[in-house]
């Protein structure tokens, strides 16, 4: 986390001024904008900590808001310490502090134990503008709220950020999400980090999900989630990448595009790579339908690169998805509500019956992608390689990148897709 001052502004100030939210610090509105209001509840933060009250974020303070970015404090248990004692003095619960601790005895706690203790509140926010930050801090919070969610990495980005992967369930179902390909369509990170929530916590209380119970669908599957295929791209837009060599080479590549607003229009990844046309299934004539419309270079949106997996973001999802060996996949965009479920004349079994389905599920159409961007996806590949279902799911309408106060509608719309996508293989 960058320090941050009066003045300073973007997604890692609405992230200080959610942390400062939930530690109870005034209730500075999540603006991204570092006012008065939010310095006068970090100083109040800072003394509570017993930290220099200088109005000011730097290394120390951010440490000590991590169990508010997270969702999860560590703490050492004292002599006559109680589980509910505990979770009453935090905010928590009984249940959420066994979930987090396995194996914790609940009537001998013990001095000097060290307890994972999940605080009040959801780890993954749906009101505030992603950064690769966020996405980090959803993602360590999850994993300690829930040992059973398996988390690592399955690359990095140009930039070195994590590409992360979260998988829950040991059934013999592989199933595999992921979202944000494109930098502008980030929305549906937080869509896949939500639903990865509530199917987790769902899963430790024996509780459904749309109907399912949750440990029925985790033994019959096991689930993939990569939710920020795109981080560096996801910073640009959102407007956390403000200044460095990897912004003005942006910035130089936004020039030569006056006509695609910078950064709101950037689809690419940092590089101006388009995720999206990088896949090897019918790259070439990729190329020849991007080169048609101007893009033969590093742009905003729309390039294929200069060869199939020349970028680490799509190589890494290549090699996943060869290693992991799904049986259907859903990649997430967010422009149409509409589902895409082909490749060429590849029809893959069910591929049309689960398309249906979605539709019924969500209201999107079924529809079949234009030709002049229907090569080089990541669906189109994984058709054509597996000749299992995989689609594309645009879960938006509108200009992207959509405003986070769509977020509500567009994860009730989807909540079910991804629930049953499990099941229906």
């Amino acid at each position: 986390m960058r320090i941050l001052r009066p003045g300073s502004r973007g997604p890692a100030v609405q992230l200080l001024q959610l942390g400062l939210r939930r530690a109870d610090c005034g209730t500075p509105v999540c603006d991204g904008l570092f006012g008065g209001e939010t310095e006068r509840a970090l100083r109040q933060f800072q003394r509570r900590m017993g930290l220099r009250a200088d109005g000011v974020a730097g290394p120390a303070t951010h440490r000590a808001l991590l169990p508010w970015y997270t969702g999860c404090l560590v703490y050492r248990t004292a002599p006559g310490d109680s589980l509910r004692a505990v979770a009453g003095r935090f905010g928590s619960s009984e249940a959420a502090i066994l979930t987090a601790n396995p194996g914790l005895s609940a009537g001998n706690l013990g001095a000097g134990a060290r307890l994972k203790v999940p605080l009040g509140f959801p780890v993954v926010p749906g009101d505030l503008n992603y950064s690769s930050a966020l996405v980090g801090f959803c993602v360590r919070g999850l994993a300690a709220r829930y040992p059973f969610l398996r988390v690592g990495e399955i690359g990095r980005s140009v930039m070195g950020r994590p590409l992360w992967r979260l998988s829950l369930g040991r059934g013999a179902n592989r199933v595999a999400y992921n979202a944000a390909h494109h930098a502008n369509e980030w929305i549906t990170t937080p869509l896949l980090l939500r639903f990865t929530e509530e199917l987790a916590e769902a899963y430790a209380y024996g509780r459904e999900l749309c109907g399912r119970s949750a440990r029925e669908i985790l033994d019959y599957a096991t689930l993939c989630i990569l939710p920020a295929v795109n981080p560096d791209g996801m910073d640009l837009v959102t407007g956390e990448l403000r200044e460095g060599a990897f912004f003005r080479a942006a910035r130089d590549i936004a020039a030569r595009f006056p006509q695609i607003p910078f950064p709101d229009g950037w689809k690419a990844n940092i590089r101006g790579v388009d995720l999206n046309l990088q896949y090897p299934a019918g790259w070439e004539q990729a190329w020849e339908n991007k080169a048609a419309q101007g893009v033969r270079g590093p742009a905003p949106a729309d390039f294929v690169g200069a060869a199939p997996l020349c970028a680490p973001e799509s190589r890494a999802m290549y090699a996943f998805t060869l290693a992991f060996d799904p049986a259907l996949t859903l990649a997430y965009h967010s422009q149409g509500e509409v589902l895409y479920w082909r490749y060429l004349d590849y029809e893959p079994p069910e591929g049309l019956r689960i398309a249906r389905i979605f539709s019924q599920l969500s209201g999107y159409a079924v529809e079949e992608a234009p030709f002049a961007s229907g090569f080089a996806g990541y669906k189109d590949w994984f058709i054509r390689e597996f000749d299992r279902p995989g689609f594309t799911m645009e879960a938006g309408l509108g200009q992207n990148p959509l405003p986070v106060t769509d977020f509500p509608a567009l994860y009730e719309k989807n909540l079910g897709i991804l629930t049953l996508g499990a099941l229906l293989t």
